[in-house]
C-alpha cells in the first residue's frame, strides 16, 4: 500500500508541475488532462506493439479499490474542507433553492435520466434491467462537489449563484447515495421496499447524517474554544474527520452529509469564537493544502481509469446521447425551480438557469458509486458510459463554465451601466 501510495503521489506531482508549467489548465482539470494523456499514449504504445508498459500501468490501477478509496477516504475530506469555508448566513438565505435541487431535483433526475438511458441503450440494441438505468440514474445526478468547488471559485460567479451551485453539491451526493442505496438494496434483494420502508431508510441516512453532524461539530467546537493551541486544534478538526465519517459508516447514516454540518459549523461558529487568528490561518493553511493535494490524486486516478475501459465507438455515441440527457434532464430541473423561487420573491440573478445547468459537474462521486455495482455485464456498460460522461462533463463544462459566468456578468455589467 505505502509503494502504490508512493508511486501515484509522486505521478499527481509530476503531472501537476507539468500542468502548472507548460499546459496552464485549472489545477484539478489540469492534471486529470495530463493524467489522460499519459493514459492515450499507454494505448498508442500498444497500438505500436509495445503493450508491456500499458499492462503495467494496468495492474498496478486494478489495484486499487476507487470506491472504497474515495466513498470511505478522501470524500470526508474533501466534503468537510468544502464546508468550512461556506458562509452559513448566505447559504441560509439560500436554503429554498439549495433545498429543492439536492432533494426533489436528485429524485426527479433519477427517474427521468433512469428511463430516458433504458430508451436510449434499447435504440442501440442493448437492454440492460430497468432497475440499472435507474440505479445510473442515481449516480449521475449528483453535481459532484469535489469538481464544483475549485472550478466556481475561480470563475468570479456572483456569490449568491456561488453560494447555491456549491451548496447544492455538498448536499445533493449524500441524497443520491441515499436513493442509490436504496436501489442497490432492491436489486440485492429482489423486491423492493414498501413506500414506508424507504421513506423511514431516507429519513434515517439524511437526517442522522445532519444530526450526527451537528453534534460533532458543537462537540469539536466546545472543545476547540476550551484552548488556544493550534496544533492541537488542527488535529481535532482531522480527528472530527477520521472519527466522524467512520461512526457514520456504523450508525447507518450519511457520512457525506455528517461530514458538511460538521464543516459548516466548524467553519462558522468555530473559525469566529473559538480561534485565535494564529489558529485560524492554520487552520485555514492545513485544510486548504489537503483539499488540494487529495483533489489532484483524485482526478489523476480518474484520468488514469481510462486504461482499465475497452475502447468502442458505440460507447462513445451512447455516452454523447446520455450526456445531452442529462443536461436537457438538468436544465427541466432548475428551470422551474428557478421560476418557483422567483414566484415566492426570491431573487435570483441574471443566468442562474443556464449557469447551474452547464455547472452542473458530474465527477468522482459518480463512477465510485457504479464501481460499487455488483460485477456483471450491465456494471461494465454503466462503467464505460459513466466514465465518458464524466470526462465531458470535467473537460468540457468545466473549461468553459468559467467564460460562460464571466460573459453574463459582464453583460450584466454592461446594462448596469
Amino acid at each position: 500500500m505505502l509503494e502504490l501510495s508512493a508511486i501515484f503521489i509522486s505521478l499527481t506531482a509530476l503531472l501537476a508541475y507539468l500542468n502548472y508549467r507548460f499546459i496552464g489548465l485549472p489545477p484539478t482539470i489540469g492534471v486529470m488532462a495530463t493524467a489522460l494523456v499519459f493514459s492515450l499514449l499507454l494505448h498508442g504504445l500498444t497500438v505500436l506493439g509495445l503493450p508491456e508498459l500499458e499492462a503495467q500501468i494496468e495492474a498496478l490501477v486494478g489495484r486499487i479499490d476507487f470506491n472504497h478509496l474515495l466513498m470511505d477516504g478522501m470524500l470526508s475530506f474533501l466534503l468537510f474542507a468544502g464546508a468550512l469555508h461556506i458562509n452559513l448566513a448566505d447559504l441560509r438565505a439560500r436554503r429554498w433553492a439549495i433545498g429543492l435541487l439536492a432533494t426533489v431535483g436528485v429524485l426527479f433526475s433519477t427517474a427521468v435520466i433512469g428511463l430516458g438511458s433504458w430508451w436510449i441503450l434499447d435504440l442501440f440494441g442493448l437492454q440492460p434491467p430497468l432497475l440499472y438505468c435507474l440505479l445510473f440514474g442515481a449516480l449521475i445526478s449528483p453535481t459532484d462537489p469535489i469538481a464544483v468547488l475549485g472550478i466556481m471559485r475561480s470563475a468570479g460567479a456572483p456569490k449568491a449563484l456561488e453560494t447555491t451551485i456549491v451548496g447544492e453539491s455538498l448536499f445533493n451526493d449524500g441524497v443520491a447515495v441515499v436513493v442509490f442505496t436504496v436501489l442497490l438494496g432492491v436489486l440485492a434483494r429482489g423486491e423492493a421496499p414498501g413506500a414506508g420502508e424507504a421513506i423511514w431508510l431516507f429519513v434515517e441516512e439524511a437526517g442522522g447524517g445532519i444530526l450526527l453532524g451537528a453534534l460533532l461539530g458543537a462537540l469539536t467546537f466546545a472543545l476547540l474554544k476550551s484552548i488556544d493551541q493550534y496544533q492541537v486544534e488542527v488535529l481535532l478538526t482531522l480527528a472530527l474527520v477520521l472519527g466522524g465519517y467512520t461512526l457514520a459508516t456504523h450508525l447507518h447514516v450519511s457520512g457525506p452529509i455528517a461530514m458538511v454540518g460538521a464543516g459548516l459549523i466548524i467553519g462558522n461558529q468555530g473559525r469566529r469564537h473559538a480561534m485565535s487568528d494564529h489558529t485560524r490561518d492554520n487552520l485555514d493553511n492545513f485544510w486548504e493544502l489537503l483539499d488540494e493535494i487529495l483533489n489532484a490524486v483524485l482526478f489523476v486516478l480518474i484520468g488514469m481509469e481510462l486504461v482499465l475501459l475497452p475502447f468502442s465507438a458505440q460507447y462513445l455515441l451512447i455516452a454523447l446521447c446520455v450526456t445531452l440527457l442529462i443536461l436537457g434532464t438538468r436544465l427541466v430541473a432548475v428551470g422551474p425551480a428557478a421560476f418557483l423561487l422567483r414566484k415566492m420573491g426570491r431573487a435570483l440573478p441574471n443566468g442562474t438557469v443556464r449557469i447551474l445547468t452547464w455547472g452542473g459537474l458530474r465527477g468522482g462521486i459518480s463512477v465510485a458509486l457504479v464501481l460499487a455495482l455488483p460485477a456483471s455485464d450491465e456494471r461494465n456498460l454503466l462503467l464505460n458510459i459513466t466514465y465518458l460522461v464524466v470526462l465531458f462533463s470535467i473537460l468540457v463544462q468545466g473549461l468553459s463554465i468559467g467564460r460562460l459566468v464571466r460573459r453574463i456578468c459582464t453583460r450584466d455589467t454592461d446594462r448596469a451601466h
